[in-house]
């Protein structure tokens, strides 16, 4: 007999090996919910991936604003474990303040308890043709060319799978409810604190409250009671779950900054405060959920606990919204800066690792840091250009250094994006990815020929060379455009502003027509006896450098073509 027909059976007396292949069926089944939801959500979150990381970036300071975005990152990806990682890695970088990251930890606690409500629609008659997905999604990844209608098969495939394992765990279920020992025992839980404890642990280990509280509204349905019903014991289990979530985001934030630490403080906070207030409330009314929740659906057990899920998170949020500054003030109290955290933030802070697991949002922190080592190299370039036109040597180190830190910061950009091409990541992405690449190199190459520059800073001081105050002016209006043109760069990959290119091509065509003309001009003059010839080296060289710089911001603008 397989193990569904096990299943399908009615046993009154178990044996060891019957109750051995009705947990297998029950961690099977648990398995496959938990694999599905991980190929949907990564799924969607290609599909959403823009949108994911605008929301993100939209949190402002509006308290709504936040809680809504947290939620509907959450309701997507299903994971608020994630979302909360996320935070933490955004708050890291320095890309949202506490206030906001606070704000959007609320939010995801009530995303996550949208996975109940499958378990709840799990008993619809043709809830057991959608596992059919599973099939169909899989051989559209198979079958089809297109990225988008691979992605939405994998989709598909995934919220077959989330149902096939809801069966799965639904049957291991119901013959458990047969079990007179396994319903002694439950029932014999009555202790509400074990209970909450159990729902921390459980959920600590298994770092998924969506999977917890998803088995719980199965056993539920099944007909299991858990402790007392008059006391509402089930509802401790589902409350000790929102803390248990918290050990993730709490794993995340070590060895992270200062505030980042915070953020994973808040989250556990804001878990502990609701449930103990809530546990009080239910201690002080233990017939809560029969005389509410019981009494309006008494037909539909599941419906009750993910109904008191969404009721406790959204409850906990209003209550908790108006004292976010709170939240932020004592975290900053009970965790304080450490001696010497004045000293500058790393180039490559904007690199976390935390953020790969979101492919869109870490490939979007390297563009950021691609922007980073950009300025990095018009600093040097400026600095190597200022110290040519003044006569100042010592501009050479400053170069240097600048350098030194263009190019550990492309290592890290590099090694970065390695790991997260290694992700399943889309099409677009996979072409930003390419193009951040290669703008990596030309904004090195910048870094070099201000090295370059400031050799002939060296030369001109060597051997006596000086030029007119018409030469420097006019390399002064050079180099002012060399400065629009890395602004109008700028717009385009950072802000990605593609309306800017032409203004790039625009710019970069004049510096061409300026080089040109200067090294004609400059040629006239010595025909005429009014330059010495030991200059020309250094002049050619030197507009020769700068529109070579051009043409590589030029290139890092066009890269995302």
């Amino acid at each position: 007999m397989d193990l569904a027909a096990m299943l399908s059976a009615t046993t009154e007396n178990w044996g060891f090996m019957d109750y051995t292949l009705a947990v297998v069926a029950l961690l099977a089944g648990l398995g496959a919910f938990l694999f599905g939801f991980k190929v949907l959500s990564d799924n969607i979150e290609k599909l959403a991936t823009n949108k994911l990381r605008r929301w993100f970036e939209k949190t402002g300071r509006s308290r709504l604003a936040g809680v809504g975005i947290g939620a509907g990152v959450t309701a997507i990806i299903q994971s608020s474990s994630a979302t909360t990682v996320m935070v933490v890695g955004f708050v890291n970088v320095g890309l949202m303040s506490l206030f906001q990251a606070t704000t959007v930890i609320m939010g995801a606690n009530i995303g996550t308890t949208v996975t109940a409500y499958f378990s709840v629609i799990a008993d619809i008659p043709f809830i057991e043709i959608i596992t059919v997905l599973t099939c169909v999604g899989i051989f559209m990844d198979m079958l089809c060319k297109k990225d988008k209608t691979k992605t939405i098969g994998m989709m598909l495939a995934g919220l077959g799978l989330v149902f096939l394992g809801l069966q799965y765990m639904g049957m291991a279920m119901d013959q458990f409810s047969e079990q007179q020992v396994v319903i002694d025992f439950l029932r014999s839980v009555d202790n509400r604190l074990v209970l909450l404890l159990a729902g921390v642990v459980i959920t600590g280990i298994v770092q998924s409250s969506s999977a917890v509280t998803t088995l719980i509204v199965q056993m539920v349905g099944a007909g299991m009671v858990i402790g007392d019903p008059s006391n509402s014991g089930v509802l401790f289990l589902v409350l000790g779950t929102n803390i248990g979530t918290c050990v993730t985001a709490l794993l995340s934030s070590i060895g992270t900054k200062t505030n980042a630490r915070r953020a994973a403080l808040i989250h556990l906070m804001f878990n502990v405060f609701g449930t103990v207030i809530f546990s009080v409330f239910l201690l002080c009314w233990p017939g809560f959920l029969n005389a509410t929740l019981g009494n309006w659906f008494a037909d539909n057990p599941r419906l009750q606990i993910a109904l008191f899920h969404t009721f406790f998170n959204v409850v906990c949020t209003c209550i908790f919204l108006p004292f976010t500054n709170v939240f932020v003030k004592v975290s900053t109290k009970l965790i304080r800066e450490p001696k010497g955290s004045d000293s500058p933030a790393s180039d490559a802070a904007l690199l976390d690792e935390r953020l790969i697991n979101s492919p869109s949002v870490a490939i979007n922190q390297a563009n950021k840091a691609a922007a980073r080592m950009a300025e990095l190299s018009m600093d040097a370039l400026r600095t190597a250009f200022h110290g040519f036109v003044n006569g100042d040597e010592s501009a050479k180190e400053e170069v240097t250094e600048l350098n030194a830190r263009i190019g550990e910061l492309e290592h890290a950009i590099v090694a970065y994006l390695i790991k997260v091409a290694a992700e399943d990541i889309s099409l677009s992405d996979e072409k930003l990815v390419s193009a951040i690449q290669q703008s990596t190199g030309d904004i090195l190459r910048i870094g070099e020929l201000a090295d370059n520059i400031t050799k002939y800073t060296r030369n001109c001081k060597r051997d006596g060379i000086e030029f007119s105050h018409g030469v420097i002016k006019s390399l002064q209006n050079m180099f002012a455009k060399i400065e629009e043109l890395g602004a109008r760069t700028l717009d385009v990959f950072d802000r990605k502003d593609i309306t800017a290119v032409k203004a790039v091509d625009k710019v970069e065509d004049e510096i061409d027509a300026d080089r040109k003309a200067m090294v004609k001009d400059h040629i006239r003059r010595l025909n005429e006896g009014k330059c010495k010839p030991a200059s020309s080296g250094v002049f050619i060289n030197l507009v020769g450098n700068l529109e070579r710089a051009a043409d590589h911001l030029t290139y890092v603008a066009h890269a995302l073509d």
